[in-house]
């Protein structure tokens, strides 16, 4: 039997997410800015309800698309406000077209998101220490700092820093969980 974090544990759709996609290094710029949106649409749920309704985000929001998203007006704010499957929070839902609107700011201005966002990780992956989860660090606030920078919204420290871990910028398996680097010295995230 595998031995995995404790938040996984007894729940097949949380340990199918733990085992394949939490922690993995994404390098794709639109992977990772729908990744971002997400988790800023779990912020003050849980992230099991996120995955639940994954799906549905990606069919109502043009499956990440930012230049479809950052086209979306006032009708579909409002179809979207509508739509049972998602969560229907109004300033998240304006938040992500107006992080669409950023993201192609940047890409307009030659900057690559991914290369941006990897850069302020530090270029690799972190490991983190196996102990303790910590809320946010000082990366995660340097880079909620530079986002807001690029007129991001509900891109708060605790928001990246849970991004940062789910996109595998840093690796904060558990000690013993069998996703951790076996002797891979803890790196300061």
């Amino acid at each position: 039997m595998k031995t995995r974090c404790a938040w996984a544990e007894g729940d097949a759709l949380m340990i199918a997410y733990h085992d394949t996609e939490w922690g993995v290094p994404v390098y794709d710029s639109r992977a990772l800015w729908e990744m971002l949106m997400l988790e800023g649409f779990q912020a003050g749920l849980s992230w099991r309800i996120v995955l639940q309704r994954r799906d549905a985000f990606r069919s109502a929001f043009a499956h990440f698309d930012p230049a479809k998203v950052a086209a979306f007006d006032d009708a579909e704010v409002e179809r979207l406000m509508a739509n049972p499957g998602i969560i229907r929070a109004r300033a998240k839902i304006n938040a992500t077209i107006g992080n669409a609107k950023a993201y192609l700011a940047m890409r307009a201005g030659g900057e690559d998101f991914a290369t941006f966002a990897w850069a302020l990780a530090g270029g690799a992956p972190r490991l983190g220490d196996g102990v303790t989860l910590p809320a946010s660090t000082p990366a995660s606030h340097a880079m909620s700092a530079a986002l807001k920078q690029r007129n991001f919204k509900f891109v708060g420290p605790v928001i990246v820093y849970a991004w940062m871990q789910a996109v595998g910028m840093v690796n904060d398996h558990a000690s013993g969980c069998f996703l951790r680097p076996a002797g891979a010295p803890y790196m300061t995230a």
